[in-house]
């Protein structure tokens, strides 16, 4: 399309050219314009009339150029249809066309030599000037082509655009050499022109959408056929079919694009559908554990808790092993994306991988308040039973206490009784009022635990909020009526003076220690909780000291027994008489010796009690070391393993597929030492059961470990899958092991802090220590920032291991070489210099087989065989290059060289000798890493020679480069 009008100077003499094309050439140059302008829909029908207003040639302008022309006027008078001609003629003439002698005016007043001689330039500028073959282009281009596609044909021979087609032979050899299956050739004869012509313009024409130019009798019937039509007519056969060509190589480039992006596109999907599974499960699983309805029984809440079991034991380990593979699904689309041009996955929104660690984080934050609520509601619960059952013991106590008094309160007897018995009443009201007064104290504790099972929302708080007010209640009515019968009592006081002071006596003495016995038959047969040694051990010395205490009780008693045996002897000394009872006090000698034996049998069980309690709590203790044992030595382990990867993932050793092999041996080690983590769950569960909260002999707790373990697993299967993404970066890429050692060795100089990741300024520092030039000005800071949007496209500010590979991958990526293409020979040769027709007929198609067997030379190294054929010269001679045998039994080989070699030892090393001779002192100059590639230096410039000088050049340039990375290193 750049061509000058020199190009089209070579089709026609420097007469106008329009005199040379007579009017046959109309329907021809008509078929050649309707064949593009049907594109549009449109067509002409006289080709002098059609284009008089310059829309349709404009139109035709645009097809055939595919470029848009300035917009035509609409206008119906002659200066509008001049304005499109001339538009359309600048257009021709802004392609290189020299227009001779063609004005718009003749156009626009139907000139037919003047509208022929312009479409013929336009064919030859944009059907016919493009045309090129072997370095000749138009006309004689086209004849070539020609040549070359009819030569195997028998009986056709073109030599020009006229009588060379006469006999319709060459146009049917052009559609049989591209489309066989149209014509049959074998049957076409030179000696039937006008059967030869119509079957190539029907065919043509049906099958290959070429329009009927020509007519084979103006052809059969003219001695020298019009070249110009022939030309036309035949350039539209050279555009289908190379178009044809075109379009199959498009297909095949479409389908292997359209194979990579629905690849991509199930992985993605695969990654969609998983994250939605996963987050749905985690959707339902975390209302159920922030469900913090609480039971009324202690059975009901171990049965929540050993479900909680189960959602850890069986439900939530397989998620566990999802979320690693998610994530390991998603690096890999990643890399793939990477590594076929394509944009990073974005997932949709709320499915990315941190979406999915947030609601993982959700997840495990409910856990463990779920877990943690668990057990304090079995505390509480713990809690509100003991309270439960210490106010029914304390409730029972007082009503039966209770029991009468308010009848007692309300007799009237006292109305008829004598001075003496009215005495007696007073007495016994004052020592009423001392007991009412004792038991103050306990209707408080009555009280006091109702309160706090209210606060602690017990259950049954209705039924002991309406016993705990009865008991109130019946307290304040009893102190009412206490009040009044003591005023009746103080009324009649003053008749009434007899009164007996040892019944007194006793009642003031037996009413205390009758409370303090009931208090101890309490605290007695009161049940404890304890979750320590130490509180069992407090309450045993508690108890101890009561026993302590029992000696002088029972000199009390004695003592209170003393004076009713006194008020006896009295009785029967002086015969006072008395009806029954003491007046002043309900309470009995033989209640008091009765309390007083069920206070000594109470001692010795409860002594029975705290030993069973002591014992079961040394077994608790028993399993606090036994967990504290194991747990001290698997956590320190999982510090450890977590250190030791992140070690191996920064000094890698050996090809990437032994680092592979030795992290999975590595992985397997640790999924072995998963007997343990499960024993020490089985530990874990028997602390749970016996309900132990707490252990002073370790700071690891069971949910520690797990989070440790989750996280060893999850590490070493990233770091495994890292590096089977550098593996595929690296086989994708065609990047070498030593290129790839390289990289590492830049990348961790530079990684400081062993974190994996490079920030800005290290990056910058590692990139211009391998030879990048970033220039400290501002052309230099938008060409680095251009280089970190490509690393850190998220702007996280660090760059991953994997993006520099990615990004070094593509700075270093090159074509196929004479070494590579000599590697995959050795490949199908069995690792042999040489290879046999055989092992090439059965490894390539036929075709090409034969191809290499014709062309390769016989093979003359000394390990040669009869028949072995020189793949290695091949090679080099496929890329122009020269190939020399070994000259020693090494493997080294010399051919020219395209890039220099990766090693940056033989460069240094080969830079120091060239320029000093004196190898003992260059080699005391190498570093220690770098003296075992001295002697292949050496070796290398001992072969050097005139003919091989560009070796040494190239090798002189690229040790410059590495001097630089080695004294930057130091």
């Amino acid at each position: 399309m750049g061509a000058g009008c020199g190009t089209l100077s070579a089709l026609h003499t420097n007469a106008p050219l329009y005199s040379l094309l007579p009017p046959l050439l109309s329907q021809t140059f008509t078929a050649w314009c309707n064949s593009h302008l049907r594109k549009t829909g449109t067509q002409i029908e006289n080709i002098e009339e059609d284009f008089r207003d310059g829309l349709k040639l404009m139109l035709l302008l645009e097809v055939i150029s595919g470029e848009r022309l300035a917009k035509p006027e609409r206008g119906k008078m002659r200066v509008h249809k001049i304005s499109n001609v001339n538009k359309a003629l600048n257009f021709i003439a802004s392609k290189g066309v020299k227009l001779v002698s063609i004005g718009a005016e003749e156009i626009v007043d139907g000139n037919a030599k003047m509208t022929l001689g312009m479409i013929w330039t336009i064919i030859l500028r944009f059907a016919i000037q493009d045309i090129s073959v072997e370095e000749t282009s138009a006309k004689e281009g086209l004849l070539l082509w020609c040549q070359r596609k009819t030569a195997p044909y028998k009986n056709v021979n073109i030599q020009n655009f006229h009588i060379s087609w006469k006999d319709g032979l060459g146009f049917c050899a052009l559609i049989h050499r591209h489309r066989p299956e149209l014509i049959d050739y074998g049957k076409l004869r030179k000696d039937d022109p006008m059967t030869n012509l119509n079957t190539a313009f029907d065919v043509a024409e049906k099958y290959l959408d070429i329009p009927k130019m020509l007519d084979a009798e103006d052809i059969v019937g003219t001695a020298r056929p019009d070249e110009k039509a022939i030309m036309t007519y035949v350039s539209s056969f050279y555009h289908a079919f190379s178009g044809a060509q075109k379009a199959e190589t498009a297909a095949n480039r479409i389908c292997k694009v359209l194979a990579v992006n629905q690849e991509n596109e199930q992985l993605m999907e695969d990654y969609e559908r998983l994250a939605s599974d996963l987050l749905e499960w985690i959707r339902r699983t975390i209302p159920w554990l922030e469900n913090r309805l609480p039971e009324n029984t202690m059975q009901a809440m171990q049965q929540k808790l050993e479900d909680f079991r189960d959602y850890r034991r069986l439900h939530k380990p397989p998620k566990v092993q999802e979320k690693c593979q998610l994530e390991i699904n998603f690096n890999t689309l990643q890399t793939k994306l990477r590594l076929s041009n394509r944009p990073a996955f974005m997932p949709s929104e709320g499915k990315m991988v941190s979406d999915i660690n947030n609601a993982w984080g959700n997840l495990e934050g409910a856990e463990k308040g779920y877990e943690e609520w668990l057990l304090n509601e079995i505390r509480r619960l713990e809690r509100l039973d003991h309270l439960a059952e210490k106010f029914r013991q304390k409730a029972a106590i007082h009503e039966a206490w209770t029991e009468g008094k308010e009848e007692m309160l309300q007799k009237k007897d006292y109305e008829t009784a004598s001075l003496s018995e009215i005495k007696a009443l007073l007495k016994k009201h004052e020592a009423f009022e001392s007991d009412l007064a004792a038991h103050q104290d306990r209707v408080e504790q009555i009280a006091a635990i109702a309160q706090e099972l209210n606060e602690l929302d017990y259950y049954d708080s209705p039924s002991v909020n309406a016993r705990c007010q009865k008991i109130c209640d019946q307290w304040d009515g009893l102190g009412g009526m206490t009040q009044k019968r003591s005023e009746a009592l103080q009324r009649t006081e003053k008749l009434l003076e007899t009164i007996d002071q040892l019944y007194l006596e006793f009642a003031k003495r037996a009413a205390p220690f009758n409370n303090w016995m009931e208090g101890a038959m309490e605290d007695l047969q009161d049940t404890f909780i304890v979750h320590t040694i130490e509180e069992i051990k407090g309450l045993s010395t508690a108890h101890e000291q009561f026993k302590a205490t029992l000696p002088d009780a029972d000199k009390e008693r004695l003592a209170i027994l003393g004076i009713q045996n006194e008020i006896a002897k009295i009785v029967q000394t002086y015969h006072v008489n008395i009806a029954g009872s003491n007046p002043y006090t309900t309470i009995t000698p033989q209640e008091i010796n009765a309390k007083w034996d069920k206070v000594k049998q109470l001692v010795p069980q409860r002594d029975q009690a705290l030993i069973e309690e002591h014992t079961k709590q040394q077994n608790n203790e028993r399993l606090r070391v036994q967990f504290a044992n194991q747990a001290n030595i698997i956590g320190p382990w999982i510090q450890t393993k977590m250190g030791e990867i992140g070690r191996i993932s920064i000094e890698m050793h050996g090809t990437l597929e032994d680092q592979l092999t030795n992290l999975r041996q590595y992985e397997k080690s640790i999924v072995n030492y998963k007997p343990k983590i499960d024993q020490l769950e089985g530990d874990h569960q028997l602390i749970q059961e016996a309900l132990i909260f707490d252990n002073k002999h370790t700071k690891y707790t069971m949910e520690h470990i797990r989070v440790g373990w989750e996280q060893l697993l999850t590490t070493i299967a990233r770091t495994i899958n890292e590096i089977e993404n550098q593996i595929l970066t690296r086989d994708a890429k065609g990047i070498s092991q030593e290129q790839l050692n390289e990289f590492r060795a830049s990348f961790n100089h530079f990684d400081r802090d062993h974190s994996g990741t490079l920030g800005a300024e290290e990056f910058k520092a590692c990139l211009i220590s391998l030879g990048f030039d970033i220039a400290n000005d501002a052309q230099g800071e938008n060409e680095f920032a251009r280089i970190m949007s490509i690393v850190d496209p998220n702007r996280m500010g660090s760059v991953t291991f994997q993006a520099f590979i990615d990004f070094m991958s593509r700075e270093t990526a090159d074509t196929d070489t004479a070494d590579q293409v000599m590697a995959s020979f050795k490949i199908l040769a069995g690792d042999k210099n040489y290879i046999l027709a055989d092992e090439l007929r059965r490894e390539l198609p036929p075709d090409q087989a034969d191809y290499c067997i014709a062309r390769m030379a016989p093979y003359t190294g000394p390990d040669g065989v009869p028949g072995a054929l020189d793949y290695m010269s091949f090679s080099t001679a496929l890329y122009g290059e020269t190939y020399s045998r070994p000259l020693s039994n090494t493997h080294t080989h010399t051919h020219t060289l395209t890039s220099p070699p990766s090693c940056p030892g033989l460069f240094c090393t080969s830079l120091a000798l060239s320029f000093c001779p004196s190898v003992p002192f260059i080699r005391s100059m190498l570093p220690h890493d770098l003296s075992p590639l001295f002697c292949n230096a050496a070796e290398a410039l001992q072969v050097y020679n005139e003919g091989e000088r560009n070796v040494c050049l190239l090798f002189v340039f690229s040790c410059c480069h590495c001097f630089f990375f080695f004294f930057i290193k130091k």
